[in-house]
């Protein structure tokens, strides 16, 4: 499958999972791709002082790849400043949340996958 950047749509939420500003995501892949083995591969953008809540993952985990900006990670109460390169995983039952706190957007890939019991 090829998948043209054309043919993938970006959606605007504000104030996702509690957060400040928008947060724009562009679904590389659909939940209905993904299933059953999750429900989001997508690449996000979150512009200067924009957030996601904090939010505990439940039945899933999550993981973040930084590619531009700078952030701010909430990894289950700490708080540690992000960028290129970086990764975080969030697994199912923690909490996380993300913040973008520098002069240009924070841009990064999320992926969630559901837990395998």
């Amino acid at each position: 499958m090829i998948r043209k950047a054309s043919e993938i749509t970006a959606s605007t939420v504000e104030g996702f999972k509690g957060g400040k500003g928008a947060l724009i995501s562009r679904d590389i892949r659909s939940a209905e791709e993904l299933a059953p083995h999750g429900r989001k591969f997508g690449y996000s953008i979150l512009p200067p002082g924009a957030s996601i809540g904090d939010h505990t993952h439940t039945g899933d985990s999550e993981t973040y790849f930084f590619l531009k900006g700078k952030g701010r990670y909430n990894d289950n109460g700490t708080i540690v400043e992000v960028g290129p390169g970086d990764m975080t995983f969030c697994a199912d039952g923690e909490t996380h949340g993300v913040e973008s706190i520098g002069t240009e957007p924070l841009e990064f890939i999320a992926l969630i996958l559901f837990t395998v019991k």
